[in-house]
């Protein structure tokens, strides 16, 4: 395998991070890392294990003592996350106009309508 075939396998940055936090979201208690792998698949052990420990100093996930391990839980719900992320990469941006008005023009009629609800609601 060349670097530039191992290149493309890998996933995009943060996309891990993303995929784990997925699997905790969906869980209804905290999950040790071996139930983490389970089910995202195909990932080694200790990725998994040095990935939830990650979120876990970014304080996105919480752990507790179980046995001789851990479990984890999100510290923040998916919709927080995803609207801090989205707060992060607009704050980057050096024309938010722009940006805000190609992500409404991007939007689907029911989308935009919930958009103009909450906005609506904002106002009151």
């Amino acid at each position: 395998m060349t670097s530039d075939e191992g290149r493309m396998d890998r996933r995009p940055a943060g996309m891990l991070e993303e995929e784990v936090l997925a699997a905790l979201w969906a869980a209804r208690s905290p999950l040790s890392p071996a139930e983490v792998q389970a089910e995202l698949g195909s990932l080694a052990y200790t990725t998994v294990m040095t990935t939830l420990a990650r979120l876990h100093r970014k304080g996105l996930a919480t752990r507790q003592r179980v046995g001789r391990g851990f479990v984890y839980a999100p510290a923040v719900d998916e919709a927080a996350h995803t609207a801090q992320a989205m707060e992060d990469l607009l704050a980057r941006r050096s024309d938010r106009a722009a940006v805000l008005a190609q992500f409404v023009s991007r939007l689907s009629t029911d989308d935009e309508q919930i958009l103009q609800q909450l906005l609506r609601e904002g106002d009151d």
